[in-house]
């Protein structure tokens, strides 16, 4: 299949790409299956489980990234029929072919492909954020970011044994001990002059709010490489990640 695309200047899987209604980004499943040169596409579904495996081990929702449709499909006769594939995401992909048949050519490709693709994708997150004109659009830009990744640390120090709400109070408590020279939540909410219903990172300007996005990212790779479990390894990794 991946032989059918090289008179193209473009890659196999930049040509197989598609977009829907929304204008969203996607990948059909047996399209790419034979694009990696998958001729069975039950061996390729194995992968799509690991990817699948490997997307919830990095504090992903797999929906998201992977979702089943009805497509038509031919058969010998050159007739269609209908069968169930997937829609894949651009990270799907890269966890997909990470997990592929390393020996295959157009698999290495695929990494190279889907790697610099993903680098490209941040860039462009810091372009939009350099674009942005006022304090107030840089702060509700960097506010979201950290929403997003606020929850991905709590899955995260959850699959660590932060259990209980009071674990995940303690647990956040020590990342502010660590950002802010041994202030924590109680402190800063006092220092900032806040109302106890007011929330800290709703009164946080861009600068803080960016390193408190550093803080959490850090912290959410150093909880899943070191694949911490003991409440009290996790305190000390938290309080020491930046």
């Amino acid at each position: 299949m991946a032989k059918e695309f090289i008179k193209s200047n473009k890659s196999v899987f930049e040509q197989i790409r598609q977009t829907d209604e929304q204008g969203n980004e996607y990948w059909n499943s047996r399209e790419f299956a034979k694009a990696i040169e998958y001729s069975d596409y039950r061996n390729f579904l194995k992968v799509v489980e690991k990817a699948i495996e490997a997307c919830a081990n990095s504090g992903y929702n797999p929906d998201d990234h992977i979702v089943e449709f009805n497509d038509m499909v031919l058969v010998g006769s050159g007739a269609k029929r209908s069968a169930k594939s997937l829609k894949l995401s651009r990270y799907a992909c890269y966890l997909i072919v990470q997990n592929a048949d390393p020996t295959k050519e157009v698999v290495a490709q695929g990494q190279t492909y889907f790697a610099v693709q993903t680098r490209l994708q941040e860039i462009r997150q810091m372009n939009e954020y350099s674009a942005l004109d006022t304090e107030d659009e840089k702060r509700l830009f960097l506010r979201n970011e950290l929403k997003k990744h606020n929850a991905q640390l709590a899955e995260a120090a959850h699959d660590a044994g932060v259990i209980t709400n009071m674990d995940y109070a303690i647990f956040q408590n020590h990342g502010y001990l660590g950002l802010y020279g041994g202030l924590d939540a109680k402190d800063i909410h006092a220092r900032k002059g806040l109302k106890k219903s007011q929330k800290i990172l709703d009164h946080m300007g861009s600068t803080e709010l960016a390193a408190n996005l550093f803080r959490a990212t850090q912290t959410e790779e150093k909880l899943k490489r070191d694949n911490t479990h003991s409440k009290l390894k996790l305190w000390r990794k938290t309080s020491s990640n930046i």
